[in-house]
């Protein structure tokens, strides 16, 4: 097997930890609160600190260890994970759990961003969309598939058990690291404001729009996945994990033909994946009155919703590559902090949303994201010509 091949695995596989680690949680958030003996929204606060502490350290920490070499920055951020997840694992209290997560977020995102920029060395211009895509993906896809892997998991050993496969792998990894990661890779000319000149470039401010807004318009409904199989389509407990594991495999596919998408199109078809996205979510409450119908709807939602991330990543480092070098850690980290912002802002309408309409119509609160992400696509597209 050759170098690159091994490194694209390896960066894949990294990703794909980094989310279960953050996603996991969710699965299990109920055998946590039995086994502190607390209540289920103060351990849901969990997912939400996560979110937000993700969101506002990754671009702080890969926009000041932009000077250094990336490399020593990678290993010693990994350190750093290992280490809080390792004592989300044995965490003895309430309290030592928040900590552990909290120094998990801080670095999971600039782990990820790095990895990316990684990619964009290694990979020839050629195949680097199909390699973004793959290693965004694999955290992409653990936003889908942590859920089930945790709570399998949880249910024949213990929720710790997750997490302490996490460490184990993690240790794993970052052997393969030393080795495969290349050395002496440190950013020119990485200054904070010529780093944040990324920001003000138009095409980067509507990618943000689009990627926030799609990934809020998913959470609206992803949040309650579970009641939805059980509860509105009336599957069994039993056939939940499968069912899950199925959606998941549709979301895997959406995310590889993604590749294909950005190196073929690149970002001309987003209008039409958030228009599909908002026609899904339009019709999600009558197609839920036939259990078969609304698992098909579930699947082609998240085979579309598997497509834009790895577009938009592809397109913000481009743009960065293309016309702002010193700024290509920071253009990395976008898409991680939009996928977060995203899930917080559509988990935090979903919980609301629930009290006033019933969870089979949820699909109408996500369509008012979908719209704005078809717009933002409209003039994304529409000021890329330009």
């Amino acid at each position: 097997m050759s170098k690159f091949r091994l490194q694209s695995i390896i960066f894949v596989l990294t990703a794909f930890l980094l989310g279960c680690n953050e996603f996991m949680v969710v699965g299990v958030i109920s055998d946590i609160a039995k086994s502190y003996q607390t209540s289920l929204s103060t351990v849901g606060f969990l997912v939400t600190s996560f979110a937000i502490i993700y969101a506002i350290c990754t671009p702080l920490i890969t926009t000041f260890t932009g000077k250094f070499d990336r490399f020593k920055v990678l290993m010693v951020l990994m350190a750093i994970f290992l280490i809080g997840n390792t004592l989300t694992a044995f965490a003895p209290n309430l309290f030592w759990l928040f900590v552990s997560r909290i120094l998990t977020a801080a670095v999971a995102g600039a782990i990820i961003s790095l990895i990316l920029v990684f990619v964009s060395i290694i990979a020839p211009i050629e195949k680097r969309a199909m390699l973004v895509a793959s290693t965004f993906a694999g955290f992409s896809i653990a936003t889908i598939i942590g859920v089930p892997v945790g709570t399998a998991i949880s249910n024949t050993f213990s929720w710790r058990d997750s997490f302490a496969l996490i460490s184990v792998l993690t240790i794993i990894i970052c052997g393969f690291l030393l080795w495969l990661v290349p050395r002496n890779s440190r950013q020119a000319n990485a200054s904070l404001s010529n780093q944040l000149k990324l920001l003000k470039d138009q095409r980067i401010i509507l990618g943000i729009v689009v990627m926030i807004m799609l990934m809020a318009a998913e959470y609206t409904f992803y949040t309650y996945i579970r009641p939805i199989i059980t509860t509105v389509l009336g599957f069994s407990t039993t056939e939940l994990t499968w069912l899950l594991g199925l959606v998941g495999i549709t979301f895997i596919i959406g995310n590889t033909c993604a590749g294909v998408v950005a190196n073929r199109f690149g970002i001309t078809k987003l209008t039409l994946i958030s228009g599909a996205v908002f026609i899904c979510l339009l019709v999600m409450n009558l197609m839920f009155h036939i259990s078969w119908l609304g698992i098909i709807l579930l699947c082609l939602i998240c085979f579309i919703l598997g497509m834009p991330g790895s577009i938009l990543q592809v397109m913000f480092l481009n743009v960065a590559d293309r016309d702002y070098p010193e700024a290509m850690n920071l253009a990395s980290s976008l898409n991680p902090i939009c996928t977060n912002i995203g899930v917080s802002v559509g988990s935090l309408t979903a919980s609301i949303s629930v009290n006033y309409v019933q969870i089979s119509q949820i699909g109408y609160v996500g369509a008012i994201y979908a719209l704005i992400a078809v717009f933002g696509s409209y003039y994304l597209i529409k000021n890329a010509h330009k």
